[in-house]
């Protein structure tokens, strides 16, 4: 991950972990969220079948904060906003996200807030979840 030119979050194979954030989300919320990611089955085992998660393979991921994960589409041509929560909510929460993750012994790379981002990833499978707690 980038931002003006400078690298400042890198991992190798591990989860790209987009993270929205609304109103009434919780430093709770984040903690559990945390949990299912860490514990989540999302990679193959020796039988190709998702059967390991971060915490029984590679440990690392890349925390990205995304706003747009609550881009309101449905009236309209330009996404609507109000959903997510403003920066100055969102930001210490998904700074709680990634110290959960951290607490449980994940190698965490992260973005920048209020940065505009270039993200690259290999999306292996491709498996893309959508998580919510």
């Amino acid at each position: 991950m980038t931002v003006a030119g400078e690298v400042i979050g890198a991992i190798g194979p591990g989860l790209c972990v987009l993270v929205g954030v609304t109103h009434d989300d919780t430093p709770e919320m984040a903690e559990k969220l945390a949990d299912k990611v860490w514990n989540l089955r999302v990679f193959d085992d020796v039988e190709g079948v998702m059967n390991v998660s971060l915490a029984q393979a590679s440990r690392s991921a890349l925390v990205v904060s995304q706003f747009t994960l609550y881009g309101d589409t449905t009236r309209g041509r330009r996404p609507g906003w109000s959903a997510a929560a403003r920066p100055e909510t969102a930001e210490p929460l998904v700074d709680s996200f990634v110290g959960a993750l951290q607490a449980r012994g994940a190698d965490v790379a992260t973005g920048r807030f209020r940065s505009e981002m270039r993200v690259s990833l290999v999306n292996d499978g491709p498996v893309t979840l959508m998580l919510e707690v």
